[in-house]
Order: structure tokens, then sequence, then C-alpha cells
């Protein structure tokens, strides 16, 4: 594949840390993301193979398509690091990462993130509070929130008025997408229109939700993701946003 032809407002079907290697450095302004979580891997109450009951209706229980969410986790650690690794040489001197992630409980002792993100230049962390949710577990509260570090270059700054926005955000959950664990619109719309970025990054996109986002704002994607599952829904549901476009 060539750069950009091949790329720009394409969904690419391949390995995210491999696909991003034919990226340019630089070429990219933003990256926005939400990789697997590894929840099937808990060693709490995750999503274990055949654990049925509780769990049996739960859409993760098989694991992504594709994927099935269940590295030791240490070669997790090391896949997000290299992830986050490449997308920090793609996105150019004014860039920032928004990386979403769940903090959790593992072998009871909380786990936030620190493991992945860990000397990349964290500026911030932004909550994300989900509306609604279930908790299982009679050890501790029901997890309502979910954490995006905003990983920037040195000179990234935020669109005029955008730094009025608070570092605590609500929004409720994606609920009317078949991929198992989707990104709300409105919550990639707020970061997507709070940049400058002309070109958005998101090398795990799933249904295509950061590539809707980027429509919304006349900005160009560049999409990446393992399934060939996820990569037709999402080509679907953008030409599907770009036919509704066109009707207005």
């Amino acid at each position: 594949m060539k750069w950009p032809k091949d790329f720009i407002n394409r969904i690419v079907c391949g390995d995210a840390v491999e696909t991003m290697k034919k990226i340019p450095d630089g070429a990219v302004d933003l990256a926005i993301t939400s990789p697997p979580y590894n929840i099937k891997n808990s060693t709490g109450n995750g999503l274990k193979d055949g654990r049925g009951g509780k769990w049996a209706n739960a859409a993760l229980q098989k694991g992504y398509a594709n994927y099935d969410d269940c590295m030791p986790h240490e070669e997790y650690v090391k896949w997000q690091r290299e992830s986050l690794k490449e997308m920090m040489r793609v996105i150019s001197d004014v860039g920032a990462i928004f990386y979403n992630h769940k903090w959790r409980v593992q072998d009871s002792l909380l786990q936030d993130r620190q493991d992945i993100v860990s000397g990349f230049p964290v500026r911030q962390i932004i909550i994300w509070r989900r509306k609604g949710g279930l908790n299982f577990n009679p050890g501790y509260f029901l997890p309502t929130y979910e954490v995006i570090y905003v990983i920037a270059k040195p000179k990234f700054k935020l669109a005029p008025k955008a730094n009025a926005h608070g570092d605590v955000w609500e929004f409720t959950q994606e609920m009317k997408n078949e991929h198992p664990a989707a990104f709300p619109v409105n919550l990639i719309d707020r970061i997507v229109s709070a940049t400058n970025a002309k070109v958005v990054l998101d090398p795990f996109m799933g249904s295509g939700t950061t590539a809707i986002s980027a429509l919304n704002f006349k900005r160009s994607y560049v999409g990446i993701d393992i399934s060939p599952e996820y990569c037709e829904m999402a080509r679907e549901r953008i030409k599907h946003y770009q036919s509704q476009v066109k009707l207005l």
C-alpha cells in the first residue's frame, strides 16, 4: 500500500502496529482510539471462556471478531506500548493521542494503566463518565467511568474556546451498534471538534465511529482494524452516512 492514496479516507484491514509502520512520520494530526482491554484475561469477574451464568449474554463473552482479547498480561502491555510508540511517530509536531482505556482490578489491585502509558508525554486525563452499567462483584462499588489519556506533542494546542470544556465528560454508552464495545459518536465529536486536526487516525477503528466523527467536521480519517467483519461494518456505516448527507 502507498501513502496517502491507499490510506486517506479508507478503512485498512490489518494489524494495527504493522499497518502504522507503513505511515510516514508526522503524516496525521490526531489519533483517537480505544484498544481491546484484554478483559478475558481478568482474574476477577472477567469474561472467561465457558463462564456462562451472569455473563452468558454479555456482548464480549465470545471476544471480538478475529481477536479473543485474552493475552498474557506482559504481552498485552508490550503490544499496547508498541501501538502508542507508532502513534507518537505518525502524529505531527502539533498532534496528540486521545487514548481511551478502562482502569480495572487485577489480582485485587487497581490497574491505572501506568503499565502502558508510563514514559509517554501524558498531558492530562479526561474522565468519561458512562451512564448505566452493571456490577456483579461485591468487593467494590459500581465502576461508572473510563479514562482518556491525552498524550500530546509539545506544540499541541486545542482549537479556540475548546479549553472551556471540563475534564469530566458524561456521555451515554453506544447501545445501537453491532460492535460489542463501540464509542458513542458524541464523545468522539467532542474530541475532534476540540482540535485543529485535518487527518484523524484510529488504529483500532472497530465499527467506524472515529471516521464518522471526522466526516462530521469535514476532516479526513485513517482507519485500521484487524477484523474483516468490523472493517466491512465500518465501510457500510460510512457509506450510509455519506448517502444520508447527500439527501440533506
